[in-house]
């Protein structure tokens, strides 16, 4: 149970719900397959084998969506809709029209559906109530959305919103890769994009490359902005931070293997194990990287 990803969210503090309530009222849309003409269904699930929709540790939780879609290609239903469509030309004696063809499609998407094949997928958020953080592990906004929206459909009440700091991130890794020190417990690693604003947009990546020296800064003078920026907290964390506060390529550098020496007995404890590992670090290393961006903002 190691997250690669965080969409990071804020929640009250303390947060008025319960665990019962939220295991109560997340069971009110648990997960179920998709029927033979539904193109997606999600709902929730336990996040770990034969437990309930919340997994509580040492006051943390854990809770698990899954999404499960059909995969029906656009280019499978526009071979049978020519197959069709050049069979309806030859028995009416004239290509079909717009609303023909329109209606054809419908007609094959809805018979074909039911024979396409599914996928899911399982998108993981940890919940710290007293300290009021939601993050998620997905590597997009959007995937993290499916999750949220979701979670304010099952809840009587969300009063959630996007972490926001002081400080942008892009101004704030501007002025680190610029004075080529990170703040106070982080230190700068060798990947970083940089953007320029503009019709061009015109774009530079460095990957495994020192970043202190003269190119990066010229780049920032010329008016191109950090995008990513890869960092390491305490030696112990190491992320690429985004221009929009998500954390990505995620990894915990001593702690697997500091989980790895105290093996559990059975995959339960093991879980748990790492589960209380991840939220531990997670605990210290988010209110220090908010720090590092100027605190948290906060509106009237």
């Amino acid at each position: 149970m190691w997250f690669r990803n965080l969409q990071i969210y804020r929640l009250p503090t303390p947060w008025g719900i319960g665990l019962a309530a939220l295991e109560e009222q997340l069971a009110r849309s648990p997960f179920r397959r998709c029927g033979g003409h539904e193109a997606t269904t999600r709902g929730w699930v336990a996040p770990q084998a034969a437990a309930g929709l919340v997994h509580a540790l040492g006051g943390q939780w854990l809770i698990a969506l899954c999404v499960e879609q059909r995969l029906l290609p656009a280019s499978v239903i526009n071979d049978e809709v020519r197959e069709r469509a050049a069979a309806l030309a030859e028995q009416q004696g004239h290509p079909p029209g717009r609303m023909q063809l329109r209606e054809l499609r419908e007609r094959v998407g809805e018979e074909l559906l039911p024979r396409a094949f599914t996928r899911r997928r399982t998108t993981h958020a940890w919940i710290d109530p007293r300290a009021g953080w939601l993050c998620i592990d997905a590597g997009s906004s959007g995937k993290a959305e499916d999750l949220v929206e979701q979670l304010r459909s099952s809840l009587d009440d969300l009063p959630l919103a996007l972490l926001h700091t002081e400080l942008s991130p892009t101004a704030a890794m501007a002025d680190w890769l610029a004075g080529g020190e990170a703040p106070a417990g982080f230190t700068i690693d060798r990947d970083c994009e940089l953007k320029a604003a503009g019709e061009e947009e015109a774009v530079v990546r460095y990957v495994r490359h020192a970043l202190d020296g003269d190119e990066v800064r010229a780049h920032l003078a010329d008016g191109k902005l950090p995008t990513r920026l890869a960092l390491t907290w305490d030696d112990r964390i190491s992320f690429v931070l985004t221009d929009k506060a998500e954390i990505k390529r995620l990894a915990f550098l001593d702690l697997v293997s500091e989980g790895e020496a105290t093996k559990a007995a059975d995959a339960d404890g093991q879980f748990d194990a790492d589960f209380a590992l991840m939220t531990g670090e997670l605990s210290r290393f988010l209110p220090q990287l908010v720090a590092a961006l100027g605190g948290e903002k906060t509106t009237d």
